[in-house]
This record gives C-alpha cells, structure tokens and sequence, in this order.
C-alpha cells in the first residue's frame, strides 16, 4: 500500500462535516442531525471543535484502517497515556464498532505487558465504569 492508495482527508469545513458524520456513527443517538455548535460559552470551549475536525474529521474519517481497527488503535494509546476519561468512551464506541467485552478486556490485559500494571488496573476500572448498566 503506498501514499496514493489511502484517500487524504477532506479539507476546512469538509472535515468538520467528516468529524460530524464519523462521530455519530461511532456514537449513535448522541448528537442529533444537521449542523450542531459544541461550544458551551466556558473556558476552552473551542477544545471540542478542534477535535472534532483534527481527531474525528482528519483522522476517523481516513480510509486505511476500519472503525473497529481504530478502535483497538485507541484503547491502547488512551491506556498506555493514563487517559481514563476519555477511555471510558472509547469503550463506549469499541463496543458499537463491534469490539466485544472479552476483547476489551484482552487489549487491558495485553497494554499491562507494555504500558504498566498500574495503566492496565486504572483502564479496568475506567471500562467497568463505561460498561456498568
């Protein structure tokens, strides 16, 4: 696979929209249809939209690896970086690109050997946490 065989990613607005449309397929029923302001009036309220367009349309939107890839990607890093808040979502959108429990619980196990028993015990804490019902 070289360069040319991954399509680039949209540019400007078109990656705000790739973010939109990326973002509720990985979270249905969260955000609703049309054109939608994140912004909340607080401090760094623009955080949200930077990552929508930098994260969600750059590169959730990319061709190259599927939604369920990305996800298995993701869990690692955000455990590897401590990053448990933003992993108890990503739980959220593994499951609904169709990673299963068990799964999740096989990239913690496998993330203790190379990110730390510590990383690995707080990932688990965060995903029960995401999954409790």
């Amino acid at each position: 696979m070289t360069a040319k065989d991954i399509e680039e990613p949209p540019a400007g607005s078109d990656l705000r929209a790739a973010g939109l449309k990326a973002m509720r397929e990985a979270l249905p029923g969260v955000f609703p249809e049309g054109d939608i302001d994140l912004r909340d009036g607080l401090l760094g309220e623009d955080l949200v939209e930077i990552g929508l367009t930098s994260v969600w349309g750059a590169l959730w939107a990319r061709e190259g690896l599927g939604s369920r890839d990305r996800s298995l990607v993701t869990l690692g890093v955000l455990i590897a970086l401590g990053a448990e808040t933003e992993l108890r979502t990503h739980v959220r959108i593994a499951l609904t690109n169709g990673l299963t429990e068990d799964e999740i619980a096989e990239v913690i196990y496998h993330s203790a050997g190379y990110a730390g028993f510590p990383r690995a015990t707080a990932a688990r804490s965060a995903a029960r946490e995401a999954l409790a019902r």
